[in-house]
């Protein structure tokens, strides 16, 4: 699944690289290499966040689901007593 960001997500990434440029590198981008290193970013390395999200939140299912019937198992048939045998007419 390739991943996009909505026109909105992407002209706030594209104004926060600018940003970064400007006062960590001390480098001016243009518009054109803005966007063209933020599609290098979505292309090369969004895809392994992306994964590693997805791991996590398997794992964090994972755990859920292997305790399910602890957390939600009812007794069966509980109403009497164990050892309470069923009365028999007479």
């Amino acid at each position: 699944m390739a991943v996009t960001l909505s026109d909105g997500e992407k002209k706030q990434a594209l104004a926060s690289l600018s940003r970064f440029c400007e006062d960590e590198l001390e480098f001016e981008m243009s518009g054109v290499q803005s966007a063209l290193l933020l599609k290098f970013i979505l292309a090369e390395i969004a895809p392994s966040v992306y994964n590693s999200g997805v791991r996590d939140a398997q794992a964090f299912l994972q755990d859920r689901l292997a305790d399910l019937e602890a957390t939600c198992y009812e007794a069966e048939f509980a109403y009497w007593p164990k050892g309470a045998s069923v009365r028999r007419k007479r």
